[in-house]
């Protein structure tokens, strides 16, 4: 299993710091470095500033929402991108919530399944350099992007049967937030199973984001990820997710304990069918060394993976 690295990128921080936090990912020997598209910094234009900052490591985000951009104005991105990562991009894209797309930017919310098949159906073959004629519900074009660069993988974020479907029969990877062992193995992962067998395609990878920390305090490492997911646990794809995992409160998908427990849970991922893991590491009160303990236990696993 690949393990990558959520790389926090606030809108406080000066772009030199943030591109040594790139640098530090790259220098720990992880193989992904991830990066959100929130309200602060764009993630496109962050991981291109990052390719040149890095030479090794894989550079994906997660996620793009698809509303905002039209699939060729992705496509150029992605390939300016590629161009000068040397084709390090990992293309995490998704519909976001309708919280984000309908509340907060006044945008369509409606179909969004049917809206990121069209997306996908445009997107995929821009990004291969072919020309593309399409009239669909939600979007048409008629153009190619004439750009020279290798097509990235393409990542959909999904939870839902729908779009764990889609993921299955379209993409090269899925990504999934908050997802623990029950709902990959019993809910998320015989979906794009079967629709990657169904559409004749191989298993795409698949990219498990969770929170996790090495600590001897358990207790207050679950407290401290109860206060950190609380924001985003409550948008309902996310309680969805969590109820189909059986767990109570978010802090139970968080991957706490000693670095032998941890270094557990992520084999039991891997065994699972999990190729990629997005480590999300967060701080614990009265434990300052947790983050960089936790750091030193990826890298080891990551050299591991590597060797």
């Amino acid at each position: 299993m690949r393990i990558g690295f959520y790389v926090s990128a606030d809108g406080a921080t000066p772009v030199d710091a943030l591109l040594r936090r790139f640098e530090r990912v790259e220098a720990l020997g992880l193989h992904t470095a991830w990066v959100g598209q929130t309200f602060d910094h764009d993630a496109l234009t962050l991981l291109a500033l990052a390719a040149r900052a890095t030479r090794r490591v894989e550079l994906g985000t997660w996620v793009v929402p698809v509303q905002p951009r039209h699939p060729s104005v992705m496509a150029q991105q992605a390939l300016t991108l590629q161009a000068a990562s040397a084709g390090r991009l990992a293309l995490g894209v998704g519909v976001s919530h309708a919280a984000v797309i309908d509340k907060r930017l006044g945008l369509d919310y409606d179909r969004p399944a049917l809206r990121m098949r069209e997306y996908l159906a445009v997107l995929r073959p821009l990004l291969a350099g072919e020309a593309v004629r399409f009239e669909g519900e939600t979007l048409r074009c008629d153009l190619e992007i004439g750009l020279s660069a290798p097509p990235p993988p393409v990542f959909l974020a999904a939870l839902g049967p729908e779009m764990l479907k889609l993921a299955g029969e379209l993409a090269d990877g899925v990504a999934i937030w908050l997802g623990g062992p029950r709902f990959l193995e019993r809910y998320a992962l015989p979906r794009i199973r079967a629709a990657a067998e169904t559409a004749g395609r191989p298993m795409p990878r698949v990219a498990c984001g969770l929170p996790v920390v090495v600590t001897a305090d358990v207790d207050k490492a679950r407290a401290a990820a109860e206060s950190f997911l609380a924001p985003s646990s409550r948008l309902p794809a996310y309680r969805r997710v969590l109820a189909r995992e059986g767990a109570a409160s978010p802090a139970e998908v968080a991957v706490v304990g000693d670095a032998d427990g941890v270094a557990r849970s992520l084999d039991t991922l891997a065994e699972l069918g999990v190729t990629d893991f997005n480590a999300v590491p967060f701080a614990v009160d009265g434990d300052p060394d947790a983050v960089p303990r936790t750091q030193e236990l990826l890298a080891e696993l990551a050299r591991g993976e590597s060797s």
